[in-house]
């Protein structure tokens, strides 16, 4: 077969190349070992497999298959990590990956170690062709004695240096008949002529209730031989996927069904992200969007392809592994290697995409930092056993926080490591599934006319199901830890270890049963792209939302902490439990979670209905202007919230699409998928009522967890739900016109700005910003000589909120006094205020030259990487010696820690 042409590496669209309707990866086993000297994870992924029903033989029939870049195929696509959108174009670089194949550990892997002269000599042999070349054509020797008429199984991949694929064979598994009656093979639909196909099928058709049989025997066939030929499976590698034949396998259901394939991560896969953390010590995490995971394991990125995975990781025993997964690992160590091994699983299907891994050195945050740690950053040997999930003093759960959710000295919960759960739990299959009545889940009893029994049912397929359990409807707090560098345990302790299970509580409060068992965040390393990250049973939050500690930083500068922290835990809710069918549409995980992050934000202040209607309004204002402004500086085609319009949600034949604008470079910092999502969410509540608008979302997750949506899914039983919204006009096709497929800002949003902007905290705002002018324009025309007498005036005391919009509208001023900034500073002391006070200050900073507060600038650009782009370029714009030279400066500081992206952004601005 003549291999596909890729993409232009220079369009903005992602492909998507696996082809899912023809064969589906149901679980992964991946066995893993961390390399921090060489920057790479070494390892194997096996993948079991389940053809499709009517699943054709060949992907390459399709011409929307791997090599296809047009076309109106779209993305099906789901589970999304809150902000960390991390845009890259693809890089062709030689491929060198063959030098390490001979070093490679592949610990209790048979036959890892086995590899084949002629596939070494094909791999070397790419060195002799250009970067490019190589990048696109990288394939075993056995490849060309494959013919097109033999099935491909086409994996989404880049950046991984694959050595070897095999069939494995499961027939040495003991466990093979002790399956019960009602999974026979008769039921799998699988010939008993080819036995390990039929193993493997009933294997995946094991009901939920005997996960754990299951996932043993899963792990045990992952660690069976080859097969019993030696033979390898032909493999070819292009840029953007890995594309695997079995000789004379002509259809789905005669490929293997269990396949390994042997890979090494590159130290600049775009997968994971290598650096240092806040005490300089090496680290490694997963990037997120928009490539995902390719880059660490080959798998299907449609997040059609929902499925479990275990994992097992070895890393240095000095460090820490957290990755997504239902119960805490506890690491054994190998006192021969000095490594340990760390294992998680998941129970729940989930895309691929949601798969996270973090290792580092990081330690875990406790109520009370030891002393012997609170002057230590750097020399120390035993940081990662502090950070041991298998001492659980740091562990947090309901017990001891009923009574003064915001205190730090909560009781401290000792015992075993794991928390969650014992046995096998509560799943939901079809006979199981039951719910309370919805007065019991203090939901309201409106009368939704068109509503019935089965509008809430559950309707996913058969996985252990937390809505399912009757004591996760009163689990207000799940066990939850914060690790973090040391330097910052203190900061991470008085914000998000304080704030943590009062947010968690108010999103219960909310939405009801959380819907993972456990919670770890992670403060990430300051070059990390965005404010947080959500993943299943993990959340990174930049350093950026933590307030200092400093006197002078009161209760205000945990407001972006707390906010932020309600941002990620909404996307359990909406972005991972459900998802989104077509990546294109990220407002269903994005401005969902910023909707509901306001208010279970408020929920957690215990704020009155007044107050939290007033706090709402001011931050819808600050999020108008901030989307006003975006829109005047953007293209139009990014400005759409369903770029794919009807076509949203289609994929081709094959299941292989691509994501529009995915790889976009403008599209990586804007914000219009949150804040126009964000108010379509408060244009709705505004028509059918606030109260009844979050009575409809609690109805929605209990339909609709565990499922891939599409916008029409949740406007479709809003409508149903809501009928007088048809009769006033409020049309499926109305709402797509004026909300999602058209850029700009529709007509509402204009009318309700000028109501936002006379709320009574926004007219406090302005009472004050009068103040600050008149200041400025007593210093004009005042000689140098002369003495200055300061007016003594009465400044009010602002929340955050109302510093930024301050600051804003002082920022639209041309002039102010050097005087008047320097009373401003000495005033609200804005360098210990939060991030987005900083980052406004800065941005005022700059624009009047007020070179006293430089340093603030420097320290924003280093320390807030995530927010700090822009700034370069606002002082690059004005042409300044002195405000060019910092930027230059601060980017050689940074640039090494810096993400790729932000990176290749701030560059083009310098240079």
């Amino acid at each position: 077969m003549e291999p596909h042409e890729d993409l232009n590496p220079d369009t903005d669209d992602l492909p998507l190349r696996a082809n899912t309707n023809h064969i589906l990866v149901r679980h992964y086993v991946l066995d893993l070992t961390v390399h921090p000297e060489r920057r790479v994870i070494s390892g194997s992924v096996v993948l079991f497999l389940e053809p499709c029903c009517g699943g054709r033989g060949n992907a390459e029939e399709d011409d929307s298959g791997p090599g296809a870049g047009n076309g109106a195929s779209t993305a099906e696509a789901g589970g999304s990590q809150d902000g960390s959108v991390c845009r890259f174009r693809d890089v062709d670089t030689t491929e060198d990956g063959t030098k390490a194949l001979g070093k490679r550990r592949m610990e209790k892997i048979p036959g890892a170690e086995e590899r084949q002269g002629g596939e070494l000599q094909a791999v070397s042999g790419i060195e002799s062709k250009t970067a490019a070349q190589a990048e696109n054509i990288h394939s075993s020797h056995l490849w060309e004695t494959t013919s097109d008429d033999d099935f491909t199984l086409v994996l989404d991949c880049c950046d991984l240096d694959v050595s070897k694929v095999e069939e494995v064979d499961v027939t040495s598994v003991s466990a093979m008949d002790s399956f019960p009656s009602e999974v026979a093979s008769e039921r799998s639909g699988v010939s008993s002529a080819n036995p390990q196909a039929a193993f493997i099928q009933k294997l995946v058709s094991w009901p939920s209730n005997r996960w754990r049989q299951k996932h043993q025997l899963f792990l045990l066939c992952s660690q069976t031989p080859g097969a019993q030929d030696g033979s390898s499976l032909p493999f070819q590698r292009d840029q953007w996927s890995l594309q695997v034949r079995k000789k004379g396998a002509a259809s789905p259901q005669e490929f293997p069904r269990a396949v390994r394939i042997c890979y090494e991560t590159r130290p600049t896969g775009r997968s994971v992200r290598w650096t240092k953390d806040q005490d300089d010590r090496v680290c490694v995490y997963t990037a997120g969007s928009p490539i995902n995971n390719r880059a660490l394991f080959p798998c299907q990125e449609p997040p059609v392809a929902m499925s479990t995975w275990q994992a097992t990781v070895r890393a240095p025993s000095e460090c820490l592994v957290l990755m997504s997964g239902e119960e805490q690992a506890v690491p054994a160590e190998d006192g021969d290697t000095r490594f340990s091994t760390w294992s998680y699983y998941v129970t729940m299907p989930m895309p691929a995409s949601t798969f996270t891994l973090a290792v580092g050195h990081w330690c875990q945050v406790t109520a009370e930092i030891p002393p012997a740690l609170e002057g230590e950053v750097r020399n120390r040997t035993d940081c990662g056993k502090t950070a041991k999930p298998g001492d659980v003093s740091g562990e947090r759960t309901e017990a001891g926080l009923v009574s003064g959710l915001g205190s730090s000295s909560s009781k401290v919960v000792k015992g075993s490591p794991h928390q969650t759960s014992s046995g096998d739990r509560t799943t939901c299959s079809d006979s199981t599934f039951s719910y309370a009545p919805l007065e019991d889940q203090a939901l309201s009893v409106t009368d939704y006319s068109g509503m019935v029994d089965d509008g809430v049912s559950c309707s996913h397929g058969d996985y252990p199901c937390r809505f399912a359990e009757r004591s996760a409807w009163s689990q207000r707090l799940i066990p939850y830890r914060v690790f973090g560098p040391v330097g910052l345990l203190q900061q991470a302790q008085m914000g998000v270890l304080q704030l943590l299970p009062r947010c968690l509580a108010a999103a219960h409060a909310v939405l009801g049963v959380h819907p993972f068992p456990r919670l770890d965040i992670l403060i990430v390393p300051a070059g990390f792209s965005s404010l947080g990250m959500a993943s299943p049973h993990i959340i990174f939050l930049s350093q950026s939302v933590l307030s200092d500690g400093s006197p002078g930083s009161g209760e205000s500068c945990l407001s972006l902490c707390g906010s932020r922290l309600c941002h990620e835990i909404a996307h359990s809710w909406f972005g991972l439990v459900i998802g989104a069918r077509d990546w294109t549409e990220e407002w269903i995980s994005e401005g969902f979670a910023t909707y509901l992050e306001d208010i279970i934000w408020a929920q957690a202040q215990q704020l009155s209905l007044h107050e939290t209607a007033e706090q709402s309004d001011l931050k819808a204002l600050l999020r108008w202007r901030r989307l006003s402004d975006e829109l005047q500086n953007s293209q139009e085609e990014l400005q759409i919230l369903r770029p794919n319009m009807e076509n949203t949600g289609q994929v081709s034949e094959s299941g292989s699409s691509t994501v529009k604008h995915a790889l976009n470079p403008d599209k990586t910092f804007m914000q219009v998928h949150y804040l126009k999502g964000y108010f379509l969410l408060r244009f709705l509540a505004s028509e059918v009522g606030d109260e009844q608008f979050m009575d409809f979302f609690r109805l929605f997750v209990k339909k609709y967890h565990g499922q891939l949506i599409l916008s029409q899914d949740f406007l479709q039983m809003l409508l149903i739900i809501f009928p007088d919204m048809e009769r006033k006009g409020l049309t499926l096709s109305a709402i797509y016109a004026e909300w999602l497929d058209r850029p700009g800002i529709p007509k509402w949003l204009y009318e309700r700005s000028s109501v936002w902007s006379q709320a009574r905290l926004v007219e406090e705002v302005k009472a004050e910003v009068v103040k600050w002018i008149l200041l400025s324009q007593s210093h004009q025309g005042k000689g140098r000589k002369r003495r200055r007498i300061e007016p003594k005036v009465n400044y009010k005391e602002l929340t955050s909120e109302q510093l930024v919009m301050l600051l804003e509208l002082l920022l639209e001023e041309s002039e102010l006094s050097v005087a008047t900034i320097r009373t401003l500073q000495r005033t609200y002391n804005p360098h210990k205020q939060d991030a987005e006070v900083r980052h406004r200050w800065c941005e005022l900073v700059v624009k009047h030259g007020y070179t006293q507060a430089y340093g603030d600038v420097e320290h924003f650009l280093v320390h807030d990487q995530a927010m700090g782009v822009y700034l370069y370029g606002e002082l690059m714009v004005h042409e300044d010696p002195e405000q060019q030279a910092l930027a230059g400066r601060c980017l050689s500081l940074v640039q090494e820690e810096m993400d790729q992206s932000a990176r290749r952004v701030v560059e083009e601005m310098i240079l």
